[in-house]
């Protein structure tokens, strides 16, 4: 009868078919590991989270330590600067006061400029040292570093023309003593002009707003300065508990 090899072939067909499915759940559970030596496929999208976030900190890091140079430049630049503000015009004012004390008289007939230049008028009232060097001190620091650091807005020349004006004015109240003190061989001269005592004055006031202007400069320096070494150790902190894994 017809109904054997039937049979036989429906079994065999059948077997076929079981064991086509048997590979087939082998290949599965070939792609997807048990508990004997690798994951869980739930794991498997954790583990390339974890993989990209760290490849995404590293190309930051990278990114940051390329550009690093740059930031540390522009910050030494700012650094380097100044902000007088509303001083600016306080110093640009004694810069204009300190020229109009050049050409008022300092000592009878003789003016700032011929104490500068030492002429034949500044010879004729025995102007001493000391009014030389007051007035040289007002044209080099009081004048012209004023007005390079006004211009230029550079801390360093703030610096000098602090230190020049303090010490013009120092030899400015010296000068003034020294017009009214008597000289070799009993000598009266004449006493100190209103453009000596003017320039000791702007001398003084000067003094006073770069000095303002710099300790402000400074302790701001001070400060960036704190905020970058606590910046500088809580990335070291940072990278630490990176290489130990606590985070």
């Amino acid at each position: 009868m017809s109904t054997g090899p039937d049979k036989n072939g429906d079994v065999t067909r059948g077997a076929a078919g079981s064991g086509s499915a048997s590979g087939d759940e082998r290949s599965t559970s070939a792609g997807t590991p048990g508990p004997g030596g690798t994951t869980d496929p739930a794991e498997g999208p954790a583990n390339d989270e974890r993989n990209e976030d760290s490849v995404n900190s590293v190309a930051s890091t990278s990114d940051f330590e390329q550009f690093r140079e740059d930031l540390d430049a522009v910050e030494r630049r700012i650094a380097g600067e100044i902000d007088p503000g509303v001083r600016a015009m306080v110093v640009a004012g004694a810069v204009f006061l300190l020229l109009l004390s050049l050409v008022l008289p300092h000592a009878g007939a003789a003016r700032g400029f011929d104490v500068l230049l030492g002429t034949d008028a500044a010879r004729i009232e025995h102007i001493g040292l000391p009014s030389r060097v007051f007035v040289w001190f007002l044209v080099v620091f009081g004048i012209g570093f004023s007005t390079l650091a006004l211009m230029t807005r550079r801390w360093v020349l703030a610096w000098i023309a602090v230190a020049g004006s303090a010490i013009a004015s120092a030899f400015g109240i010296f000068s003034i003593w020294h017009r009214q003190t008597p000289g070799l061989g009993n000598y009266h001269g004449a006493g100190p002009g209103f453009g000596l005592i003017l320039g000791a004055i702007v001398a003084i006031v000067l003094t006073f707003h770069w000095v303002r202007v710099v300790w402000s400069r400074t302790a701001l320096h001070l400060a960036a300065e704190e905020q970058r070494r606590n910046a500088a150790a809580a990335a070291e902190e940072r990278d630490r508990r990176r290489r130990s894994g606590e985070s």
